[in-house]
């Protein structure tokens, strides 16, 4: 490394975000810029640790300790070249990712760990504003045709590689644009859609075609597509929600997450929303049901529409503060965190249990019964005596996914599916000769990082499948021209 003494010399420092009452007021990003020589700073506290376990974290294999030594030596350009060999879109990830990589940080065992996330986001930001990043054209063509179903995070990374190995790629999208989760499931202030157009179109002049507003085994039928394409790769994610089966479930104002934050992107875009479709939490006293990060997304997204108050909810116990003996380094950490939209102003419990949505005479929502439970041998009981009622306007379920729509076009295939009603695969080969799946279809619901991890996995087997070898190597590098 560069420099050995950094870790020693400068403390983690990450980028400031805008106030809490500035922020609120739009559905901006709010991370402020930071300068090239503290981004160069932080790089430097990347330790000469030996074994860098910051790859066992990373869901990708990014070559974490490179990229950071050429950004400390400040050489950027090659720190770009090596964060794109292994990573699509380090934009997103550089945004949105938990950073398991920091946590399985060497210098994270007795010190904070070097602050890789926010250095990723400088290189790739940086190398877009040099002009290093490019269409990224095959040298050759083959004359194979795939199938892309879904744009999310998985389908992209797929074509971008599959592309690259010189095949044809068609991504088909049920929805009016592209990006899947990254365009409808991901709030604007923490990743401005202006950032997914950019490569969507970066893309296209790669060769890669989008067709959107086509639902693949219904619009199209999968035995067409069987007969046009020389392959097919499934990545349309876990789409089917987790339910909650409480009294009065059918309420006017019980929601899952995913259609209000779905409805507040189509709106930040410019779609109209009919008053009486509109999901929205102005003056509303809101109640999110799920700790996890949809959840917090709905906490923000109704922060900045202006609800009156914000509760948000979880049946599981309160993790850990600070290192928990159960999890420890290096795998990622099962502690107590708090999201930029919970510190916006937002009450949270946990070990509560949803019992009753009740409604006023017009079917609309007006409380929600709670009680409080304790956990006992991996199930939970409720505690006497703790039942309440509490206010509530708007209520979102926000308990995860199940599986991928079966209907359809996974029907239509015939593939088979797992016990947990995902798409079952070896290799990420499916049942059906030619059909592969990636992605939170193939793996249910789970990170952006490992979406994009899947896709790049599974365009490496579709490459073997269709040539008998492969040009894309497994989860090292990618075929980039930097010119």
């Amino acid at each position: 490394m560069g420099k050995v003494t950094g870790f020693l010399e400068y403390k983690r420092q990450l980028p400031p975000n805008k106030p809490v009452e500035q922020r609120i007021q739009d559905f901006n990003e709010f991370v402020l810029p930071v300068t090239k020589i503290n981004v160069e700073k932080q790089a430097a506290r990347c330790m000469d640790c030996g074994v860098p376990f910051c790859h066992h974290g990373c869901p990708l294999g990014n070559n974490i300790p490179d990229f950071n030594d050429m950004v400390y030596k400040e050489n950027w350009k090659a720190a770009y070249k090596i964060l794109i060999s292994t990573n699509n879109f380090p934009e997103f990830t550089g945004r949105i990712c938990p950073a398991p990589c920091e946590t399985s940080c060497v210098l994270s065992i007795n010190k904070e760990a070097t602050a890789i996330e926010m250095i990723e986001k400088n290189i790739i930001e940086r190398a877009f504003k040099e002009g290093w990043v490019r269409p990224n054209l095959p040298l050759l063509r083959t004359n194979k045709k795939i199938a892309v179903i879904g744009s999310g995070p998985s389908g992209l990374a797929a074509a971008s590689q599959l592309n690259s190995a010189g095949h044809q790629v068609t991504v088909f999208e049920r929805a009016d644009r592209i990006g899947g989760l990254l365009r409808y499931g991901i709030p604007d202030f923490k990743l401005e859609k202006s950032v997914l157009d950019r490569r969507i179109e970066l893309m296209k002049e790669e060769g890669i075609e989008f067709k959107t507003g086509v639902n693949v085994g219904v619009d199209y039928a999968a035995k067409e597509l069987i007969g046009d394409f020389n392959a097919i790769l499934l990545t349309g994610g876990s789409t089917i929600p987790r339910d909650l089966k409480a009294n009065g479930r059918e309420a006017k104002g019980v929601h899952f997450a995913m259609d209000f934050l779905t409805q507040q992107n189509k709106r930040l875009a410019g779609d109209y929303i009919s008053e009486d479709q509109a999901i929205i939490a102005t003056g509303k006293q809101v109640l999110v049901i799920g700790g996890g990060d949809t959840g917090s997304d709905c906490v923000g997204t109704s922060i900045r529409q202006g609800a009156l108050n914000v509760t948000q909810i979880e049946v599981l116990p309160k993790p850990a503060i600070g290192k928990n003996p159960k999890t420890p380094w290096p795998e990622y950490p099962a502690i107590l965190r708090t999201s930029s939209s919970q510190q916006e102003g937002c009450q949270r419990f946990w070990s509560v249990q949803t019992k009753q949505f009740i409604a006023d005479e017009r079917g609309q929502l007006k409380a929600v019964k709670l009680v409080d439970v304790r956990w006992v041998n991996g199930g939970f009981e409720e505690i006497k005596d703790t039942e309440r009622e509490i206010p509530c306007d708007l209520a979102f379920l926000s308990i995860g996914f199940v599986h991928p729509q079966h209907e359809g076009l996974l029907t239509q295939l015939g593939v088979q599916i797992d016990e947990r009603g995902n798409v079952k695969t070896r290799k990420f080969h499916t049942s059906k000769e030619g059909v592969f799946a990636a992605g939170d279809m193939r793996r249910g619901q789970s990170l952006v990082v490992h979406a994009i991890s899947e896709g790049r996995e599974a365009a490496r087997e579709i490459d073997i499948y269709l040539t008998g070898t492969s040009v894309l190597d497994s989860k090292n590098h990618s075929l980039i021209n930097i010119r």
